[in-house]
């Protein structure tokens, strides 16, 4: 058998014991080998149930220890496949395998009252749960007794959906290549000459494997032999204690995970261990400057960002040298040529806010949308995926916001993400949001919604001081007229912000008042 580089095969074969991932609340480790063994049968059971190259499957499971025998069982029957968010109702997780033409659904126990509902209002041939054998569903550790490998090994690709914050979730279609096993796909190769993935890499994969980053992430450091450590859910300090216990070399992580860990008290901080720490990657959702920089200051100049989407359109990407030289931007172009457009679609000059797209970039597809894919394209071929922002001087790319988010106040174009960077390194505020309102003359007013620190009062001074704090640094017409003290914003786990629901949310609470 052929062994190729970028697989965990190769490991499996040459040094079975090595240890490919480890959970961090309970300490299982899983090599090489077990993970090999347990994807090829898994992979040689969809064979036997009828799929073949190009069919489509899906799992729905909280990060465990089956979650990667899962995913490169898939990977490795050529299969598409659909990382489902264990977030949705029954009704988002059923309209998701309709649309995709799921024909085999795993789960776990946990969520296997969702996976059920959702497999048999969809139509969905076979479900397997990690758990024992209920009505409805196989036990999966005890469908792969005996199983036969599968005959014809190759390449498969995710086929992940959007993260449905104005709508519908849609799937991202990506051309699913006829290549052997090893074949790196994606970004695989940029991990190793950017990050240093290689056989020696520690990763700590602190956000669902559900999302795009962690999954592929995750994945691409099998193919180079590293470890992947896996948290069941995040925390702050048990972040620090993982990287520490385990010598993290490499960790991703998104700002609102940051931001938790800059504001642990600072004896905790000094106290961390980080010195295995090489390099600490974070995406998906702007950081505020000044918080960046604290984060620099505490643990060196080992931080890098990186700005992409599920439909891998672009890929930029700088580090920490880069960034206090262009203090916001999110680097330049590594994947495709960044171009910004305005409404008409002609260029604007540097510093000047528009649409982004990108040249050259890997093609995708909305699956069943024609409509949204031709939207997402322009006659010259380029891609967009509706995010604003702009290029400087030297061709280092800046995020604003995306479209909808925009603030429109009496025909002013207002950007939420100024005032909410303010606020979230207020040392009263735990997590913070701007949006707009409805008003009967302006359009729209500027609204902020704010989680406050432990210990600080919900009232009026607090207000003040807050509102105070943005007046102090902003033009008042970009600053919240007030603000709503709420238990939690609602954030997906990789830190988006579902606005849409926010802005929901305090209409009802308006509509009550009425």
């Amino acid at each position: 058998m052929t062994h190729l580089p970028l697989f965990p095969d190769t490991y499996a074969h040459t040094d079975p014991d090595r240890p490919a991932y480890v959970m961090a609340s309970s300490g299982l480790t899983v090599t090489y080998g077990e993970l090999v063994a347990t994807s090829r049968a898994v992979a040689g059971l969809l064979h036997q149930r009828g799929l073949r190259h190009g069919d489509t499957v899906a799992v729905l499971m909280e990060n465990n220890e089956y979650y990667f025998p899962v995913v490169w069982a898939f990977q490795r029957a050529g299969l598409r496949y659909v990382a489902l968010s264990t977030r949705l109702s029954s009704d988002d997780v059923a309209y998701i395998l309709r649309d995709a033409r799921v024909q085999t659904l795993i789960t776990s126990p946990h969520h296997l009252e969702t996976a059920h509902a959702a497999a048999e209002a969809a139509g969905v041939p076979h479900l397997f749960t990690t758990g024992a054998d209920v009505d409805g569903a196989v036990a999966l550790t005890t469908a792969i007794g005996g199983v036969e490998p599968h005959p014809d090994e190759a390449e498969g690709a995710d086929l992940l959906y959007s993260s449905g914050t104005t709508g519908r979730p849609k799937g991202v279609v990506a051309d699913l290549p006829s290549a052997p096993l090893g074949s790196p796909p994606g970004f695989t190769t940029l991990f190793h000459e950017r990050w240093g993935l290689d056989a020696d890499s520690v990763y700590l994969s602190p956000a669902p494997l559900y999302h795009a980053a962690p999954l592929r992430v995750g994945m691409s450091v099998h193919r180079y032999g590293g470890l992947v450590v896996v948290m069941e859910s995040f925390d702050a300090q048990s972040a620090l204690d993982l990287i520490a216990e385990h010598r993290v070399t490499v960790a991703q992580m998104v700002p609102t995970m940051l931001l938790r860990m800059l504001k642990l008290p600072l004896e905790r901080r000094r106290a961390a261990d980080l010195s295995s720490l090489r390099c600490l990657v974070h995406a998906a959702a702007p950081m505020p400057q000044a918080a960046k920089r604290q984060l620099i200051d505490w643990v060196g100049p080992i931080v890098r960002e990186f700005y992409s989407a599920t439909e891998n359109y672009l890929f930029t990407e700088l580090d920490s040298d880069e960034w206090l030289a262009h203090p916001g931007s999110v680097g330049k172009p590594l994947v495709g040529a960044v171009h910004i457009l305005d409404g008409d679609g002609g260029p604007v000059a540097p510093g000047t806010v528009g649409e982004i797209w990108s040249a050259g970039g890997p093609s995708f597809a909305y699956l069943n949308d024609a409509a949204k894919t031709a939207q997402a394209h322009n006659d010259r071929g380029w891609a967009t995926v509706g995010d604003l922002g702009y290029l400087d001087a030297d061709g280092y790319l800046y995020l604003s916001e995306r479209r909808s988010d925009l603030i429109l106040s009496g025909g002013v174009n207002i950007y939420p993400q100024e005032a909410e960077n303010l606020l979230l390194v207020h040392p009263d505020v735990a997590d913070a949001a701007v949006f707009g309102v409805d008003h009967d003359e302006l359009g729209q007013v500027v609204h902020g919604a704010v989680q406050l620190s432990p210990g600080v009062a919900a009232d009026a001074a607090t207000q003040e001081r807050l509102l105070r704090h943005l007046t102090d640094q902003l033009s008042g017409y970009k600053c919240p007229r007030a603000l709503d003290f709420v238990s939690r914003l609602p954030r997906l786990p990789t830190g988006k912000l579902l606005r849409r629901e926010l802005m929901e949310q305090h209409r009802q609470v308006a509509d009550d008042r009425q």
